[in-house]
């Protein structure tokens, strides 16, 4: 063991090393091609002796047609020519390394078979759907308000209408016209979504992932944090996940049918770690891909044992190949990066430029979780991009703002835990920052162009369940609490006047629950499921958050992104205990309100509230949204307990 350690740690040394990136960077394209007549097969493989290519007619079972050996080449690129165009064929290849000989998939695969365990020649013009080419993202909106959604969670409710093939796959995002249970009267999936308003959905991975067998029973469930083909969709959420051009054109068919419903999409990629540390990318080159200890073990900083070594040059090609790849061959408007602190700042920002030489500046969105799951064994002098370099990242790539997060509801490491709006209390100063973004000088985040302000995610405790943990010592999740209620508009009220991106997981506004469950990566889809008779059992609760995002589309003082945005807001001050309000310059763009009254009363008590000078306008109160251009109010109102309002003044 001893002896494998001190080799391990050798290999570490010589891919860390200059030397090796002189000899062996390699720009070619990678993976497999059909042009003409003919395919062509490409392999990174350095350290390999050997490489054969095995052919297959079905992407599971059977024995090779055929095993011919890569030709060595430069740079360590292997390569193989078949004088015949093999679209639909599947393959995989024999890495020999150290005389060891490994199967593999291809790490560089753009189809795959049945869980991904064989790779797929394609031709991808094959599997676009029909006016794929006209396909374009609906036109950018004032602000980016941005809505998580898990595939399978969003359809999986039998109430949502959707037919039952299609529910849990790429296609329920297709479907027009689906009502609750049916009814013809309360729209669910995407039609909901089109009312609501959202601009973007996020999609949680949707490339394959190995935690769920696409051939098993339909009710298996996982986030998929688990990467496998990290260019090839995930089969269980298609139709046919055996047949590798279905995944492909149906996840193209839920792009362009959410671009039609003016709505773009971002995907969250995984490109921290592996699913497992013998993975495609390690049986290719072992060790290159993977972070090191010094004693030789693999690095942990992701939780999941396998970190990629994203500061390595052919690791960063490998991603930045797949970021562009998606953008391009998918139409995928945006990239949440998962766990991006172990990704290294360097990368991030090559991705960034990338894609604005590509689609234009800021056209594509690019956000991130600027944390990580614990410390990880970067080559040296590697700055990662954590909440310590978000000065070092372009201003176009955005983190998470989990200090406007905990500080609003309240810290994520404890379930009793309170922030402002369950009685945690709270500084005006402070929440001051939260309107700021936490941008500005001395602040995390330089400009709210790099701030996501949310209050819930897929990880943690849902907003609603967070608040029963800590207003309901029966846990009544299910419970309709109006207390709960008004505390879950007032937390809203307050992320949608924060300045950054604006984000949410799906049925928040619905105060969506899983039943204080924490962790429910592996949950049973019950569990996770969209409950759609909630979202209009809780109709009020949703129109809140309608209000709030058509309302945001017309404030440019809190839609603005660039680095001054902070000076806009001016005269923070404390009214009272558990109360906080400030005032917003909001000139410029379309709006007719030249100022703004933010006031946010969290205390038990209503609370006198001296307007600033002149007649004022109320947009939003605790109970609505809506409203607009009523009877104008000057000198004191009683802003009520538990609740926001926003004024505005032409």
């Amino acid at each position: 063991m001893k002896r494998l350690s001190t080799e391990y740690k050798n290999r570490k040394e010589y891919f860390d090393s200059p030397e090796f990136r002189e000899a062996y960077h390699c720009d070619a394209p990678l993976g497999s091609f059909c042009f003409g007549g003919g395919t062509v097969f490409r392999l990174w493989a350095p350290t390999a002796e050997r490489v054969t290519l095995r052919l297959y007619r079905e992407g599971a079972g059977g024995e090779p047609l055929w095993e011919p050996d890569l030709l060595p080449g430069e740079r360590g690129l292997w390569t193989a020519e078949v004088a015949e165009n093999l679209d639909g064929v599947y393959y995989d290849y024999l890495v020999t390394v150290d005389g060891v000989c490994r199967p593999t998939a291809d790490p560089y695969a753009r189809a795959c078979g049945l869980n991904g365990e064989r790779s797929m020649v394609i031709d991808l013009r094959g599997t676009d759907p029909a006016g794929w080419v006209e396909d374009r993202a609906p036109a950018k909106k004032p602000e980016t308000v941005i809505y998580e959604v898990h595939v399978k969670d969003f359809s999986w409710d039998p109430a949502s209408g959707v037919r039952p093939e299609w529910r849990g796959k790429f296609l329920a995002l297709t479907q027009e016209g689906t009502t609750l249970n049916g009814d013809g009267l309360h729209p669910t999936c995407l039609d909901y979504l089109k009312d609501l308003r959202v601009t973007h959905i996020q999609l949680m991975p949707s490339f394959d992932y190995g935690s769920v067998d696409e051939g098993g029973a339909p009710d298996q469930f996982n986030w998929g944090y688990d990467p496998v083909n990290y260019n090839v969709p995930e089969g269980s959420y298609s139709t046919d996940p055996a047949r590798g051009q279905v995944r492909i054109r149906e996840m193209k068919e839920m792009v362009m049918a959410l671009h039609r419903a003016g709505i773009r999409v971002v995907m969250d990629v995984v490109y921290n770690h592996t699913y497992r540390l013998d993975s495609w990318l390690w049986r290719t080159v072992p060790w290159y891909y993977c972070r090191q200890n010094e004693d030789g073990t693999p690095s942990n900083g992701s939780g999941c044992g396998c970190d990629l070594a994203s500061e390595r040059s052919m690791c960063a090609k490998y991603i930045l190949d797949s970021v562009l790849y998606w953008a391009e061959e998918y139409h995928i408007d945006g990239f949440r990066f998962d766990l991006m602190g172990l990704l290294d700042v360097e990368l991030m920002n090559r991705i960034r430029r990338a894609l604005d030489r590509r689609f234009g500046r800021g056209e594509k969105l690019m956000l991130g979780e600027p944390w990580s799951a614990g410390g990880t064994a970067a080559r040296p002098g590697t700055a990662l991009c954590d909440k310590g370099h978000l000065w070092d990242l372009d201003s176009n790539v955005a983190a998470f703002c989990d200090n406007t997060r905990d500080a609003v509801k309240g810290d994520l490491s404890r379930p009793d835990a309170r922030g402002f709006v369950n009685g945690g209390g709270l500084d005006a100063g402070r929440l001051a920052c939260c309107v700021r973004g936490w941008a500005g000088s001395g602040l995390p985040h330089r400009a709210p162009s790099q701030t996501v302000s949310y209050l819930s995610a897929h990880d943690d405790w849902t907003l609603w369940d967070r608040l029963v943990c800590t207003g309901d010592r029966r846990r009544r999740f299910d419970a309709r609490h109006p207390r709960l209620m008004r505390q879950n508009r007032l937390a809203a009220a307050i992320n949608f006047t924060c300045q950054g991106h604006l984000f949410l997981l799906s049925g928040e506004e619905f105060a969506r629950t899983k039943g204080g469950i924490k962790n429910t990566y592996c949950s049973p889809p019950d569990v996770n499921r969209m409950d759609w008779t909630r979202a209009w059992e809780n109709r009020e609760l949703v129109e809140y958050y309608k209000g709030l995002i058509a309302l945001r589309m017309e404030l440019p003082g809190l839609c603005d992104k660039s680095p001054q945005a902070s000076e806009r807001i001016s005269n923070v001050r404390a009214p009272a205990p558990d109360c906080a309000a400030m005032e917003v310059d909001n000139t410029g763009g379309d709006s007719p309100w030249r100022r703004l009254f933010l006031a946010y009363n969290a205390g038990k008590t209503a609370v006198p509230l001296a307007l600033p000078e002149g007649r004022w306008y109320l947009l939003a109160d605790g109970k609505s949204s809506t409203k607009r251009r009523l009877k104008a109010v000057a000198g004191t109102v009683v802003l009520p307990p538990v609740s926001a309002m926003i004024f505005a003044q032409h």
